[in-house]
């Protein structure tokens, strides 16, 4: 199978900048590749450095500089913040659920205090091929300069969006370990806090118990000292490029893993729908035969690997006939359909041993009455399912993955619920 995550080598900002922009009024751009102020002797790497080294800004330190595009296709320095009384520098990204959980909180606060002296900026350290499959559960969209726009639309974020992930130099001179990371400098753009938003990991502001990024806004703009002037993030650790080689050694690995197809009759199918677990089940009626089956076969896996560190299953039925079971096997284990590992316990539970099936009655009515009564009858089919059972979406023909992948997010949420 084609691997699901294309490794590219690296490509400078400037062109990354100027395709995101195409179609916009700048049509001509200068985007400096990323710079940042370093300092003269930075700090060993320590146990969350990456690949060469994670400088640790201290308390009373200047911040360092940079040059950096952003969603509005202009190029920002430090420079451009120097109005404001109190600068406040948040790493968040597209992808993590702390991130969307504080996003929020992160612009009331910036809504709130813009008029007594607050600057807000964000900035997305990642780079996107430092970026599992898997770590994408939470999102619709990568870490990839070209979906922070996608991603700043829907979200509605109402303040500068940068990016650093093309060299992550400046994730590196700020020390940034985690999105969302906070660093907020005073007048004279000195750290006076570094550290996490707020206490709570959910998007209820009732969870939250210590406002500490907001206490240290509040007691700068009154000239008072920072109540607490470092904490420690909490959050996605920072997705760092040197990732790349071991991303793709889990993908190869995953790619090769068996595929065990077990045959199945409709009363096991509507056990199967039944569901009665707390995971939501993506049921997909296929067969080799089937040319629209095959080619929306890789959005599946896709799909299955996105969600594979969250309550998600996706249940395959081949329509194959039943002689033909090796045949739908080597189909799926050519598609990289193998079983994820984190499902294999509850699997086990249950007291099965695959999630991949072959139907083996004569009367495939038989089979849509156990699987979906509103099947108009041809493949593929598909059917997302909630842990009672309930029916979230269904499509006959050939999925888009992106519109399944959406659906999926509508429902599970894109951050964690106490």
């Amino acid at each position: 199978m084609r691997s699901l995550v294309t490794h590219r080598p690296a490509t400078p900002l400037a062109i990354l900048a100027l395709v995101a922009c195409l179609g916009s009024t700048a049509l001509t751009i200068t985007v400096p590749i990323i710079t940042a102020a370093q300092p003269a002797q930075a700090k060993k790497s320590d146990a969350h450095a990456p690949v060469g080294g994670i400088h640790e800004l201290k308390i009373g330190d200047a911040a360092p500089d940079f040059s950096l595009p952003g969603i509005d296709c202009k190029t920002h320095s430090l420079a451009d913040y120097k109005g404001g009384e109190i600068l406040m520098v948040v790493f968040l990204s597209n992808h993590c659920p702390d991130s969307h959980a504080a996003q929020g909180r992160i612009l009331k606060l910036a809504a709130e205090m813009k008029d007594k002296g607050l600057v807000v900026i964000a900035i997305n350290p990642n780079n996107p091929d430092g970026v599992s499959i898997d770590e994408l559960g939470y999102s619709k969209y990568s870490d990839s300069f070209e979906d922070m726009k996608k991603y700043a639309a829907d979200t509605k974020l109402t303040i500068p969006y940068l990016y650093d992930g093309e060299k992550q130099v400046l994730a590196k001179a700020y020390g940034c370990l985690a999105t969302p990371h906070v660093f907020i400098f005073d007048a004279q753009r000195k750290l006076r806090y570094k550290g996490q938003f707020d206490d709570s990991r959910f998007g209820e502001e009732s969870t939250v118990h210590s406002t500490d990024a907001r206490n240290a806004v509040v007691a700068l703009l009154a000239r008072k000292p920072v109540p607490v002037a470092v904490t420690r993030p909490h959050g996605c650790a920072t997705k760092w490029l040197e990732n790349r080689a071991h991303i793709a050694a889990n993908i190869a690995k995953w790619d090769k893993t068996p595929v065990d197809v077990a045959p199945i009759d409709a009363a096991g199918v509507a056990a199967l729908r039944k569901n009665g677990t707390k995971k939501v089940r993506l049921f997909n009626v296929w067969a080799t035969w089937c040319a629209p089956c095959r080619t929306e076969f890789p959005e599946l896996v896709k799909t299955s690997r996105q969600f594979s560190n969250r309550d998600f299953e996706l249940i395959t039925i081949s329509l194959d006939e039943p002689k033909d079971l090796d045949k739908a096997k080597a189909f799926l284990e050519k598609q990289g359909a193998g079983l994820p590992n984190r499902l294999k316990a509850a699997l086990k539970a249950e007291g099965r041993a695959t999630n991949s099936y072959l139907f083996t009655g004569a009367n495939t009515n038989e089979l849509i009455a156990a699987l979906d009564p509103d099947w108009p009858g041809p493949a593929p089919h598909t059917v997302l399912v909630g842990p009672t059972g309930n029916v979230i979406w269904r499509h006959n023909g050939p999925v888009s993955g992106d519109e399944l992948r959406a659906k999926v997010l509508e429902y599970m949420g894109e951050y964690y619920i106490p």
